[in-house]
């Protein structure tokens, strides 16, 4: 059957495809349906056609599937961060073992290994310690506010839909962060709206504020307020962070970051202290880290702790192994392993990373961890001694393919790699599958209601 844009269809949805997508085959070709799940049947519309598959919006449930649930946020569907809210939370857990077993099959080529059921995360919902709020002059409206007269579309602190950039929806409460999160978010609206200084323009690139980044501590149940702008104008800032601090106890720590840099990246080009400290410290098992503003930390705590004891699992040290950590960011996981290996070595290409590694070593009274700055392809051949054990936790993009010839070479009998990814935890293992054995991939889930997967996947020399 010729399939067209445009065109209207009933569909049968038979498997998710790793990007969260509901998949159908029409005479053998694939139509992926957003919001769609495992035995709906739909009736959709196709809103774009490739050559070897389209894409297509549901305009009504013919039938709905055992698996699918009411999602309890009035954004989802719109919202781009949970796309599985209405989608069993059980199966959730069980595609993303799938995505990460089929991509090892399909892009690696590797099949055999055990990959685990997914661990699950401790909580599925108010686990996220960071988020990342956006102003804009433009208001993505709900289809309950299409025609009112009592929306203010010319203003948003909220949440980007998909395949927008200038328009933002204006939530007034995120179900993934935690409750009080909420307030403070709702709080900020207020001051923002009544203020005199105009809200950013994505477009325009005029305006004054940009985002708003809230940091719990999940250990110490504290909070850090990142006010993100366009200019330094203290003036207008400090009686926010003062309203802050007087109405929220639990908030110890008001920053300003400032950027007039045109890049959507809520990172300021330097920082202006309000009110409190500048870090929050959270722990992860027994050790404690400090977090600034713009400080990297697994966004899940919990999760994070579950991830690290699979990795430490999947190390197996006894106390005399060297370990080479690399990307090894602030140092998170070498700390955590630190206590079990005569010694830890870090690499890592952000300098800053690297001085929050080095701090939150002397926070928790570490002296077998050293960690350096810069490129790994550089680093790499300076290291003489062969590790025991090789730690790998590479961004999204995986490893450069002369990393990974430098990992080959220097021949540690152990690796244990960390992914966010499974295509490219796929690709790099197939391209050491000549010299390590992959004996058994662990999936965690750090971001329910998403279709993201971490994956620990533990590899012995051949």
């Amino acid at each position: 059957m010729a399939v067209k844009r445009g065109q209207e269809i009933e569909l049968e949805i038979t498997d998710i495809a790793f990007g969260g997508k509901g998949l159908a085959k029409l005479d053998g070709f694939a139509v992926f349906v957003d919001r769609a799940v495992p035995m709906d049947r739909v009736k959709a519309r196709i809103i774009r056609k490739k050559k070897n598959y389209a894409e297509a919006r549901v305009i009504d449930f013919l039938d709905t599937s055992p698996h699918r649930r009411e999602a309890p946020c009035r954004y989802s569907g719109f919202c781009g961060g949970c796309k599985w809210q209405f989608l069993d939370y059980a199966v959730q857990l069980e595609y993303k073992r799938r995505h990460v077993s089929d991509a090892l099959a399909h892009i690696g080529l590797i099949r055999g290994v055990p990959v685990h059921p997914t661990l699950p995360s401790e909580n599925v919902f108010e686990y996220r310690n960071k988020m990342e709020f956006s102003c804009a002059d433009r208001r993505w409206l709900l289809p309950d506010e299409l025609g009112r007269t009592d929306v203010d579309r010319g203003f948003a602190i909220g949440l980007h839909v998909p395949g927008t950039f200038h328009k933002v929806l204006d939530i007034d409460a995120c179900l993934i962060q935690p409750r009080r999160g909420n307030d403070i978010l709702d709080t900020v609206r207020s001051y923002l709206k009544a203020s005199p200084l105009p809200v950013y323009g994505l477009k325009s690139h005029e305006g004054f504020w940009r985002f708003l980044m809230l940091r719990h501590s999940v250990a110490e149940d504290r909070w850090m307020v990142n006010i993100i702008t366009a200019a330094e104008a203290r003036d207008a800032v400090l009686p926010l962070a003062e309203r802050l601090m007087a109405e929220y106890p639990s908030i110890v720590s008001v920053v300003n970051n400032v950027t007039a840099r045109k890049a959507g990246i809520a990172v300021g080009e330097f920082e202006v202290p309000l009110l409190g400290g500048t870090v929050i410290r959270d722990r992860i098992g027994p050790h404690t880290f400090e977090i600034s503003a713009n400080s990297f930390f697994q966004t899940n705590t919990r999760g994070a702790e579950t991830l690290y004891n699979v990795v430490r699992r999947y190390a197996g040290l006894s106390g005399g192994e060297n370990v080479l950590d690399l990307y090894c960011g602030t140092g998170t996981i070498g700390i955590y392993l630190s206590d079990a290996a005569r010694s830890v070595t870090g690499i890592e290409v952000v300098e800053s990373a690297v001085s929050d590694a080095r701090r939150n070593c002397r926070i928790n009274g570490i002296d077998n961890c050293r960690f350096m700055a810069g490129d790994i392809r550089g680093l790499l051949s300076g290291i003489a001694k062969t590790p025991e054990v090789m730690v790998i936790d590479p961004p999204r993009v995986g490893m450069h393919k002369e990393v990974v010839r430098q990992v080959i070479e220097m021949a540690a009998p152990k690796i244990v790699y960390v992914s966010c990814n499974p295509a490219t935890l796929a690709r790099d293992l197939a391209m050491m599958a000549d010299h390590y054995q992959v004996v058994e991939v662990q999936p965690v889930d750090m971001f329910p209601h998403t279709y993201h997967i971490e994956s620990v996947a533990r590899l012995i020399r051949r």
